[in-house]
């Protein structure tokens, strides 16, 4: 179990550290900014690099509507899920307090959004509750149902990491106008904590519906893959 938790915080660490960190120190850099495509490729990348580098040992879940809904589909055992989404939660935390310290160190710093999600007047686009909680559950369903095709006995071998980051590519390209894109309950938490009490008061709403969207992924895909 030791060595699954490390892999669980490295992988957790780089994704948040990786996505997040291109959201606040290369996106809107004056004339050299990446704009949206360029972070919804950076959190793709994020997850492709570390599937690879430690996916093989926790299976790189680095995300627990991930784990809750690969625990549902009956691809991982219960006993881990607590101590999954715990180590992931703690490595979000410690990567956006590393990101804070790499971000302040600019004299105009102001830590505004820091890359946190958000609704309503915290929205980028300003989109409501309603428009974040169904593209949430939406794109977690999708993200944790390829996630669950990719990974089967009858995929092809070695492939799953792209297909994984290709899909977290594409869901922010979707939902970063939304609501920044969350389908990762311990992403969320990370940001929202150094961003303040507004977007602490939302958090809810990217754990509850990611979270969802897994466990319906898990039902399908239990159902779907069951001749493996």
């Amino acid at each position: 179990m030791g060595r699954k938790l490390v892999a669980e915080f490295l992988g957790t660490f780089w994704l948040v550290f990786g996505g997040c960190g291109a959201a606040l120190l290369s996106a809107a850099f004056p004339h050299l900014g990446i704009g949206f495509a360029g972070v919804a490729l950076a959190f793709g990348l994020t997850v492709l690099t570390g599937i690879y580098a430690v996916g093989y040992i926790s299976g790189g879940h680095f995300n627990p509507a991930i784990t809750v809904g690969l625990w549902v589909a009956g691809r991982t055992k219960g006993g881990d899920v607590v101590p999954y989404i715990v180590t992931q939660v703690v490595a979000a935390i410690a990567a956006a307090g590393a990101l804070y310290a790499i971000a302040s160190g600019k004299p105009d710093f102001t830590v505004g959004g820091f890359a946190s999600n958000g609704y309503g007047s915290l929205s980028p686009g300003h989109y409501t509750m309603l428009a974040a909680l169904v593209g949430e559950i939406i794109c977690t369903f999708f993200f944790v149902s390829v996630i669950l095709g990719a990974t089967s006995a009858k995929a092809p071998a070695g492939f799953a990491g792209v297909a994984i980051g290709l899909c977290l590519t594409l869901i922010h390209l979707i939902m970063i106008p939304v609501d920044n894109t969350s389908v990762n309950p311990a992403r969320s938490t990370g940001p929202a904590l150094i961003a303040g009490h507004g977007y602490v008061g939302q958090l809810w709403l990217f754990w509850v519906a990611p979270i969802i969207g897994g466990i319906i992924a898990g039902v399908v895909g239990r159902w779907l893959h069951a001749s493996e």
